[in-house]
């Protein structure tokens, strides 16, 4: 890892450190029962059916995708390298079986070669530093048969509608209180880290189809978000209801043959 990297995993850490007893607290990062929980956990049932699997899920950050995967009852290990991020979700699941907590780099897990059937992340590719190595070693980690399921979007550029939808949300935040737990310098810290990213100027299934590709990852597939979407619209508030137009997100399933 070169020394630039090592000091943009540094920023990053901290970025998603400090938000760690928020995070959760912002539209779109909790899963709440109901129809938004079961609109993230179905292309989990799709992808990796409901016999019990080894699935090793990346950045888990505060641990609600963790729980998806594990109701289901596949039995996960939890990854993440911010141990702020990794308190919250174990306190979460405390005393659960089947699930073990891991502080390690997703970019470099550690783990056994082909140890998982299943490997699963959400919003964690637009943040990695390298790429093409990480893809490695996902690959390396997976057993032969074993899928890749990604939830991840553009968030660098607006949607047409989304150049609507921010426009309205600046109007509606004139005219209502701001939101707590959108905090200015955190989003400052934000925009200096995606700079620096090499999807930082946006996340798009084109670029990183070829790139799997290459490592050895075939039966690449794109689906859908919107059944997401519209399952967070339907009880949320009128501006994040226009949050979830702001950009164009996917959901991406590969194989290791």
């Amino acid at each position: 890892m070169s020394i630039d990297n090592f000091h943009l995993k540094d920023d990053i850490r901290d970025y998603w450190s400090k938000r760690s007893e928020t995070f959760d607290l912002v539209f779109g990062h909790r899963i709440p029962h109901g129809p938004e929980f079961d609109a993230w956990q179905q292309p989990m049932r799709d992808a990796l059916g409901e016999h019990p699997l080894s699935v090793l899920e990346l950045a888990c950050g505060t641990g609600e995708v963790t729980r998806l995967i594990h109701d289901i009852g596949h039995d996960v290990t939890a990854l993440d390298f911010s141990e702020a991020m990794l308190s919250v979700a174990r306190r979460k699941h405390v005393g659960k079986p089947r699930l073990r907590f891991v502080l390690a780099d997703a970019e470099n897990t550690m783990e056994p070669d082909e140890a998982f059937d299943a490997i699963v992340c959400r919003h964690l590719v637009w943040t990695l530093t390298q790429p093409e190595q990480a893809f490695q070693e996902w690959y390396r980690v997976l057993k032969s048969g074993g899928r890749l399921l990604v939830f991840d979007g553009d968030w660098a550029q607006l949607t047409p509608v989304g150049r609507i939808a921010s426009k309205l949300i600046a109007l509606l935040g004139r005219f209502s209180p701001p939101d707590p737990h959108y905090d200015s310098a955190q989003s400052a810290k934000h925009k200096h880290i995606m700079e620096q990213l090499p999807f930082g100027d946006g996340l798009r299934p084109e670029r990183i189809i070829p790139l799997l590709k290459d490592v050895g990852f075939s039966d690449i597939r794109l689906h859908s978000h919107e059944p997401i979407a519209v399952a967070q619209r339907k009880q949320a508030n009128l501006r994040d209801r226009l949050r979830t137009r702001l950009y164009r997100r996917f959901i991406l399933t590969a194989t290791k043959p």
